[in-house]
């Protein structure tokens, strides 16, 4: 089988992640695999994805395509790459890939073309035109109920070509790394970490723990806010946490390996507005630590039957607080609640099980013509 996948860009995300993991996946199993990124491929430690892809043998190739100006030169490139050796099916991730990705497929008349929704944003104009590029895809899938949901009420995707496959976590490298050193930031090893992993965006929801600040680190206290990630309001933050003190937050660059940060929290916070079904979250759980977040899209359905537990409503910085300072008063919970996120996770939400669901519906879908 040959299979082309088309995603927005290869920095460390989510969906780079899950991208990665499947196409490698692939082509261990003898399957010919091209890897293409719409922007410029990244340099320095965010490269690590792309080396992993080459290293297992997989192409990868980019559009370079940084600007609105250049979708243009990006569709053809595409398109051309497509005509010159035509694969059997054209996967694409998030929405420039799919309104690009898929506009060059057809074009280039590839046998099956499958568009890929991992997160419910909102926006009339985004959501237009990915609806007019999705209904010329063959097939849709969606990283969630709640975004397929999301695809078929505000996309127009059909349902009967509509199929969920959830993100999968590699559990085992959760098990070796250590947990880090707080010494090396100041603080003391035994504080209680609240932490935070994702984009600084107005998306992940920081500014309610800014609102919250008080209560979920109380002056004086051992409790502390540890940021991690990077992105539009590192500049605010920087400034916040300068003005709150160091001895109380602090705000750390994306960090390659984040795992022992999550080690030495005490539990992980993820406030966001809207979510797919989030990749920090699975490794949260992964980790074997509690957490407290947003019941948003995908995040309820990880969770399951303990999200009365850990969440809380969509920009409710107050129910946030409540659930912080609940499980921090209750060491007994935390764990109980760190044990049935990890045999969730490993039950239900493994690495293998979800490569294992993408090549199925990629030979299902061939088989079917």
């Amino acid at each position: 089988m040959r299979i082309d996948f088309v995603i927005t860009e290869l920095f460390v995300g989510g969906a780079e992640k899950c991208l990665t993991e499947i196409a490698i996946a692939l082509s261990r199993s003898g399957d010919q695999v091209r890897v293409f990124s719409i922007g410029t491929l990244p340099e320095g430690e965010q490269r690590s994805l792309v080396d992993r892809l080459e290293h297992a043998g997989v192409t990868v190739l980019s559009a370079n395509c940084d600007s609105l100006w250049k979708f243009s030169s990006a569709y053809r490139f595409l398109r051309k790459e497509f005509e010159k050796k035509p694969p059997d099916v054209v996967q694409t991730f998030l929405h420039h890939a799919n309104v690009l990705g898929t506009h060059a497929a057809r074009s280039a008349k590839v046998g099956k073309c499958v568009g890929g929704i991992r997160v419910a944003q909102g926006g009339r104009l985004r959501n237009h035109l990915e609806r007019i590029l999705l209904r010329r895809a063959d097939h849709i899938l969606c990283v969630s109920q709640a975004v397929a949901t999301f695809a078929c009420e505000t996309l127009g995707c059909e349902p009967s070509k509509t199929t969920v496959i959830p993100n999968g976590v590699d559990i085992e490298k959760f098990s070796h790394p250590q947990p880090a050193n707080l010494s090396q930031i100041g603080w003391p090893q035994d504080s209680q970490i609240l932490l935070f992993v994702g984009r600084l965006d107005h998306q992940k929801g920081i500014d309610l723990l800014q609102q919250q600040i008080d209560r979920i680190v109380p002056p004086g206290s051992n409790q502390r806010l540890l940021l991690i990630g990077d992105g539009p309001l590192r500049p605010e933050l920087n400034a916040w946490c300068e003005k709150v003190g160091s001895h109380r937050v602090q705000l750390m660059q994306w960090q390659a390996e984040v795992i022992p940060w999550m080690k030495a929290s005490t539990l992980i916070v993820l406030p966001s507005r809207y979510e797919g079904m989030p990749n920090v979250l699975l490794e949260a759980m992964a980790a074997s630590r509690p957490v407290v977040c947003s019941l948003v899209e995908g995040s309820d359905e990880l969770l399951g039957p303990s999200k009365d537990e850990q969440g809380f409503a969509p920009s409710d910085g107050k129910e946030m607080a409540e659930r912080i300072e609940s499980l921090l008063s209750s060491p007994d919970r935390m764990q109980r609640l760190a044990k049935m996120n990890f045999d969730r996770v490993r039950d239900s939400y493994s690495l293998s099980g979800m490569t294992a669901k993408y090549q199925r519906f990629y030979r299902n879908l061939l088989e079917a013509k």
